[in-house]
C-alpha cells in the first residue's frame, strides 16, 4: 500500500536555514514535530532572520516565532494568491529569474487577479494589512526560506498547496539559493527513505513509475526475467496499475464497487510492517475492514494500536520486529542525506530483523531465490560465496536508483561519513580533512563516487561537481503552446546551456563528443536513469552539466485537473457560503483503486449539525500514533491524557468547564470521549486535538485487549475516529487538517 502522507523533500537543509533572512513556516510545527531541527531555526533567528508562523492553532513554534498569523484551515492557496497579486502589482518578483528559469508564470499572475486582498481576507480570516506587510517583508528579504509539513499536505487540495508554495518561492527567486528553497520537514528519519525506495503504490524505487520500461530496468538490476516478473501479476495491466494507498485500502475490503479496480476481488489479507495505520482518518472504517479480512499480520516492536481495536478473534498475528538499535544500514534524513547506522545490540528475545522476516516470507511465497539473486551476484563479483547484509543491498540500491542519482552512495562512503561525522560543518554540511569535497550524507543527487552530493537543489550558480544543477527536464523540450522548456543558463565550467536529459541517443550531439564502439554498445537504448553503467553520467559530469538536463520549472501542469493551483473549499467547510464560488472537485473513480467522493460529499450543509472547525496535530512528548512513546513511563507522565482544546468563550456557550469530560462528534456519526482543555491557542470557531493517543474506543477502554506485559502507560481516544471523509485529489492523502465537529458535555 502507498503511504501518501508527504510530498517531496527539502530543496535545502536545516543547517542552511541559518543563511535565511526570513523564514515563513506554514502548515508545520517543527518545535513539536522536529524539535532538534527547530534549533537551527532558532539559530537563524539569533542571526537576524525573522520567523513568521502561519497556522490556525497557536503552536509551540508560533510561540517562538517573531510573528504569528492565524489562518482558517484549508485556505492556503487563496492566501498565496493574495500575496502573488500584491507581488505582481508592486513588481516585487524576480523578473530575470522567471524569464530564464520558469515556464507559465504569466498564467499564475492572471489567476492571482481573481484574488484581490479583500477577498483573500474574507476567505482566510487574515487582515488585509497583515497580508501586505508579510508579503513586502518576504519579498524584500534576500533570501527567504519557506517551510511546510502535513498541515499543507493533508487536504483535498494538498497537491495544490504543495504546488503554490514553490511557485511563490520561484516568483521571488528563492529556489536554488542558500537560505532559501522549499523545505518539507519529514516526521522522523527514513520517511524520505521510504519515499525514495518506492514504498508508494504508484511507483517503483526512485520514482520510476510502473511502466514497462521501469519494470525492465529493475528486472535488469534485480537479475530476474521480466516475463517471470510479469507472471507474478494477474495481468500486465495490473502490473502497471497504481495500487491501493494507505488511505484507500479499506474501501477495497468494504465497498463492492471497488473490487473491479482490483481484478474483481476484495482485499483479503493485510500485512503491516512498522506503520501506525490508526492515525489515518476514518478509524471506524479501518476497524470494520480489519474485522472482515481473512488474515491480518502486524510486524512491529510494539503492539500496533489497531491490533487492539479490531474485534477479530482468529488469524491475527503479532510478529516482534527488531528495533532500530538492533539493526544496521542506511536511513534517509529529511534533507535527502543518507546516514549509516551501526547495530548497537543483537535483537532481543524473539525479535527478528525486517530483512530476515521478508526473506522467510519470500521463501514461503516461492520466490526467495529471485528475491536475493542480485545480492548473490554482487557477492560473486567480489569473490564471495555469500552476500553481506546490508552492505550489498546498499550497493544494489545505489546502482539501480539512477533517476535521483544514488550511484555515489556506496556503503563504504556512508560508513566513512558516519565514522567521521565530526569533520563536517553542521551549517554547510561541507567536510574537511579526509572528508574534503564531500557533503555530509551525500544528499541526492550524488551522481558518482567522485560527486560530493547536493545540499541545495537547483543552484545553477555553482559547478555540477560542487552540487550545481538547473531544473530537471521531465516534460519535454517544448510546452504544448510551443515555448521552450530549456533554460538559457550555463552552469559554471560548462559551455553548454539548457539541454534535455542525457541519453545514449543524444549525448554525442549535446556534448559534441564521439563515443567508442564499446561505450555505444554498453549504453545502447539507455538514459542517465537506466542501464547498468555510469558512462553517460560520467561523460555529462566531465562536460560540466547535470545528467538530468537543464530546463525550466513549469508552473502549469497541462495534464492535471487543476492545471494551475486553485482554492477549493474543504469538503466539510466552515464557510458554507463560499462553496458555490470555490467548489471541490467532481467525484473521482479509481483513485488508488477506490471510487472517492468529492462533490457528492460536499453537497450537504454539514455546519448545521457540526458547527466547529476541527484541527489535529501532534504533541512533542509523543511520536506518530504514540504507540512507542506512550509505553515509555516518563514520556507518558509528561502527556498522559487525551484532550480537546476549546476557546473559553466557546466552552462557556456549551456550559463546559476546564477538565470536563466531553463528547466530540465527527461528521461520519462517530464520537470520542475526551477531557476539555480551555485554551486561547484556538479561536472561538475551532477546536484542536492531538493525534497521538489510542487504547480507548468511543468511550470504552481497550486495556484488557493488550497481550500480557504490553499495556501502555497512557491511553486515550484516537482523534482519527472523528476525522471526516476527505482525500487529496491526486495522492489520496487524507484530509485530517481541517473538518467539522460537534462538542457536547458528557
Amino acid at each position: 500500500m502507498a503511504n501518501t502522507f508527504g510530498y517531496g523533500g527539502m530543496t535545502n537543509h536545516l543547517g542552511d536555514m541559518r543563511f535565511s533572512k526570513y523564514i515563513l513556516i506554514i502548515g508545520a510545527n517543527p518545535a513539536v514535530n522536529h524539535p532538534v531541527g527547530m534549533v537551527h531555526l532558532l539559530r537563524a533567528k539569533e542571526s537576524g532572520a525573522k520567523i513568521v508562523c502561519i497556522d490556525p492553532h497557536f503552536s509551540k513554534t508560533a510561540a517562538k516565532a517573531d510573528e504569528f498569523i492565524r489562518i482558517r484551515s484549508g485556505t492556503d492557496v487563496a492566501l498565496v494568491y493574495g500575496m502573488i497579486n500584491y507581488i505582481k502589482a508592486n513588481k516585487l518578483y524576480d523578473e530575470k529569474y522567471l524569464k530564464e528559469r520558469v515556464y507559465g508564470y504569466e498564467e499564475i499572475f492572471k489567476e492571482a487577479e481573481k484574488y484581490p486582498l479583500d477577498e483573500v481576507s474574507n476567505i482566510t480570516g487574515i487582515a488585509k494589512e497583515t497580508i501586505i506587510n508579510m508579503t513586502k517583508e518576504m519579498a524584500q528579504a534576500k533570501p527567504a526560506a519557506l517551510i511546510w509539513n502535513q498541515g499543507l499536505t493533508q487536504h483535498t487540495v494538498g497537491t495544490n498547496n504543495t504546488r503554490i508554495m514553490p511557485i511563490l518561492q520561484m516568483l521571488l527567486g528563492n529556489i536554488g539559493k542558500n537560505g532559501g528553497g522549499v523545505n518539507i520537514l519529514r516526521g522522523h528519519d527514513n520517511v524520505q527513505g521510504a519515499s525514495d525506495m518506492g514504498n508508494l503504490s504508484d511507483t517503483l524505487p526512485g520514482y520510476y513509475g510502473l511502466g514497462e520500461g521501469a519494470w525492465k530496468h529493475f528486472c535488469n538490476h534485480w537479475k530476474v526475467d521480466y516475463e517471470w516478473m510479469k507472471s507474478r501479476f494477474a495481468s500486465k495491466e495490473m502490473m502497471e496499475k497504481t495500487g491501493y494507498a494507505l488511505s484507500t485500502w479499506r474501501f477495497g475490503v468494504l465497498d463492492e464497487e471497488n473490487f473491479t479496480h482490483n481484478a474483481n476481488t476484495p482485499l483479503k489479507a493485510l500485512v503491516v510492517i512498522g506503520n501506525g495505520i490508526s492515525t489515518t482518518s476514518l478509524l471506524d472504517k479501518t476497524k470494520m475492514a480489519l474485522d472482515q479480512m481473512e488474515l491480518v499480520v502486524f510486524i512491529d516492536p510494539y503492539v500496533n494500536d489497531v491490533a487492539v481495536i479490531t474485534e477479530r478473534t482468529d488469524n491475527l498475528f503479532l510478529l516482534p520486529a527488531a528495533s532500530q538499535m538492533e539493526t544496521s544500514g542506511s536511513v534517509a534524513a529529511t534533507n535527502r542525506s543518507y546516514q549509516w547506522r551501526y547495530q548497537v545490540m543483537k535483537p532481543m528475545f524473539e525479535c527478528r530483523e525486517d530483512h530476515e522476516i521478508l526473506f522467510d516470507l519470500a521463501q514461503r511465497l516461492g520466490f526467495k531465490e529471485e528475491f536475493q539473486r542480485s545480492l548473490y551476484e554482487i557477492a560473486k563479483k567480489e569473490g564471495r560465496e555469500n552476500f553481506i547484509w546490508p552492505d550489498d543491498a546498499t550497493t544494489e540500491m545505489a546502482q539501480s536508483i539512477r533517476s535521483i542519482g544514488l550511484q555515489g552512495m556506496s556503503a563504504k562512503r556512508l560508513k566513512s561519513h558516519c565514522d567521521h561525522w565530526h569533520l563536517f560543518n553542521n551549517v554547510t554540511l561541507a567536510g574537511t580533512g579526509p572528508m574534503k569535497d564531500q557533503f555530509y550524507g551525500l544528499p541526492w543527487p550524488c551522481w558518482s563516487e567522485k560527486h560530493p552530493g547536493t545540499p541545495v537543489m537547483y543552484n545553477d550558480q555553482i559547478p555540477v561537481m560542487q552540487g550545481g544543477m538547473g531544473f530537471r527536464v521531465r516534460w519535454g523540450e517544448k510546452s504544448p503552446d510551443g515555448q521552450s522548456l530549456l533554460s538559457q543558463n550555463k552552469l559554471p565550467n560548462s559551455q553548454i546551456a539548457g539541454h534535455p536529459a542525457i541519453s545514449a541517443e543524444n549525448i554525442e550531439k549535446i556534448l559534441g563528443i564521439k563515443l567508442t564502439e564499446k561505450e555505444k554498445e554498453a549504453t545502447k537504448g539507455t538514459t542517465f536513469a537506466t542501464g547498468d553503467t555510469n558512462i553517460l553520467v560520467e561523460k555529462a559530469l566531465e562536460a560540466g552539466i547535470c545528467p538530468y538536463g537543464n530546463g525550466k520549472a513549469r508552473m502549469v501542469v497541462w495534464n492535471w485537473a487543476d492545471q494551475i493551483p486553485r482554492h477549493r473549499e474543504p469538503l466539510h467547510s466552515f464557510r458554507q457560503d463560499l462553496i458555490s464560488k470555490y467548489p471541490t472537485f467532481a467525484d473521482k473513480k479509481n483513485l488508488f483503486r477506490a471510487n472517492v467522493k468529492f462533490k457528492s460529499e460536499q453537497d450537504h450543509d454539514w455546519k448545521k449539525d457540526y458547527p466547529l472547525n476541527m484541527l489535529t496535530g501532534r504533541l512533542v512528548a509523543h511520536m506518530g500514533t504514540g504507540t512507542e512513546t506512550r509505553s515509555a513511563k516518563y514520556l507518558a507522565e509528561i502527556a498522559h491524557t487525551m484532550f480537546v482544546e476549546i476557546h473559553p468563550n466557546t466552552a462557556a456557550n456549551y456550559n463546559i468547564g476546564d477538565g470536563d469530560d466531553v463528547w466530540v462528534h465527527g461528521v461520519g456519526g462517530t464520537k470520542i470521549l475526551v477531557k476539555a482543555k480551555l485554551s486561547y491557542r484556538v479561536d472561538e470557531h475551532s477546536v484542536f486535538m492531538p493525534q497521538n493517543f489510542s487504547g480507548v474506543y468511543s468511550g470504552k477502554s481497550l486495556l484488557d485487549r493488550y497481550p500480557s506485559g504490553t499495556k501502555p502507560y497512557a491511553i486515550g481516544e484516537a482523534a482519527s475516529l472523528v476525522v471526516g471523509y476527505g482525500f487529496d485529489y491526486n495522492t489520496a492523502c487524507p484530509e485530517t487538517k481541517c473538518g467539522l465537529c460537534r462538542i457536547e458535555k458528557a
